[in-house]
């Protein structure tokens, strides 16, 4: 029971070892596998997997779902709990545990065999999106669990006292917007975050530290386009219409093909990086558009565009990230009045349009700058308002020139 003195952990001086894995197998029918530290898989993990598979989720739904639980069986092991039998109290201590400790501090790869030994108390503290995320995910192992029997006979992590008994919003006023209402009880209230974009003469200062040509014609598809990282690169040569301006790409997530449009300087820097690798790259129209500059030449990975991306930042002095090209792709298109933000919306590839409306708030530089200007021009005024009067006989331009208001 909650409250019970009995069920009191320590959870300052709790050490939780880094045992266990989350790998993936290669195999279709089973793409990810927890093992503990024996390194027998787990099996209530497996059956889960199963039926999220058979609901469509994709790979990488099952390897994020697959980081939480073995974050919670971690735990699990530490304080020397079944999973079938946790109740809320370890939930909520989890959830503290998660808030309190954070990250944990992994060892170097050289002292690998002090990996069973390292506490987590020492790392930074998880962002209120992974343990929104976290609590999701368990939320839902457990529920599954629960209506399979065979798990605990109550959910540990149990939606929020002010949702039960009835439907969400059963009662909303039509009138009235929705009010923001967190489901689950130990789901902490994620801060909306404004997405981070990068200031024109710090993309061009970026721009012009790419080394080649096919990094100048990644970066224009990905700021002209409003393609996500994974889906520019997923392109084949199919997919390319230079007449339509047009490119294919596989949406993250619903896997369908979409076409979309994007600037002319995008489609010159590729012609360009085409003529480069003429001879180098295999010809196909199902063969990927893009490719690795070394020899022998592969198909390029999202990793390498990552690093190539921080490479040329760290040059230019920038901190920015591949992912806010997709931000700053976002802006563009919302700040332009003769695009409907619905458009966006499609381009972006949202569900709903209050998601792109976020592209809507002005950006940090911006308001610094147009804020900035408001100072000045007080400032002036008020020195304008404090300035005597010439008195008569006194030309007006000539007391500014003496003064140093105006240059002669």
């Amino acid at each position: 029971m909650i409250g019970d003195q009995d069920s009191v952990r320590d959870l300052a001086v709790l050490p939780v070892a880094l045992v266990g894995a989350l790998g993936e197998t290669g195999d279709p029918w089973e793409p990810c596998r927890l093992v503990d530290a024996a390194g027998e898989p787990v099996v209530a993990v497996a059956e889960f997997f199963r039926d999220l598979q058979a609901a469509g989720r994709s790979e990488a739904t099952l390897r994020s779902y697959g980081n939480d639980l073995l974050r919670w069986f971690r735990f699990l092991w530490a304080i020397q709990t079944p999973w079938a039998r946790v109740t809320r109290a370890e939930a909520r201590d989890f959830c503290r545990w998660m808030l309190m400790a954070g990250k944990p501090a992994r060892p170097h790869w050289r002292r690998s065999a002090q990996a069973t030994e390292v506490s987590t108390a020492s790392g930074k503290p998880c962002a209120p999106s992974v343990r929104a995320h976290c609590e999701t995910v368990l939320r839902c192992f457990h529920e599954f669990h629960l209506e399979a029997g065979s798990g605990p006979i109550v959910n540990p992590f149990p939606l929020d006292r002010t949702r039960r008994g009835g439907r969400a919003h059963a009662h909303h006023n039509p009138m009235e917007p929705f009010r923001n209402e967190r489901a689950g009880l130990y789901r902490p209230k994620v801060p909306s975050r404004v997405p981070r974009s990068v200031p024109d003469e710090e993309f061009n200062e970026i721009f012009a530290r790419l080394p080649s040509h096919r990094d100048r014609a990644l970066v224009a598809f990905y700021v002209s386009s409003g393609a996500r990282a994974s889906e520019l690169l997923s392109a084949a040569l199919a997919g390319l219409d230079p007449g339509r301006q047009l490119i294919t790409v596989i949406r993250k997530g619903t896997g369908e093909l979409r076409e979309l449009p994007a600037s002319t300087d995008a489609f010159v820097w590729l012609r360009l990086y085409q003529a480069e690798m003429e001879g180098l790259i295999p010809k196909g129209r199902r063969q990927p558009l893009w490719w690795t500059l070394r020899r022998p030449v592969r198909p390029l990975t999202y990793h390498a565009v990552h690093r190539m991306f921080e490479r040329a930042g760290e040059a230019a002095g920038s901190r920015a990230t591949l992912h806010s090209l997709w931000h700053t792709a976002a802006y563009r298109m919302a700040e332009d009045p003769a695009l409907p933000l619905t458009d966006v919306q499609l381009v972006l590839g949202h569900a709903l349009l209050t998601t792109t409306q976020i592209y809507l708030t002005p950006r940090k530089e911006e308001v610094i700058r147009r804020v900035l200007a408001h100072h000045a021009e007080q400032t002036r005024q008020a020195t304008d308002r404090a300035r005597p009067a010439p008195a008569p006989g006194y030309r007006p331009e000539t007391m500014e020139v003496l003064f140093g208001t105006r240059t002669p």
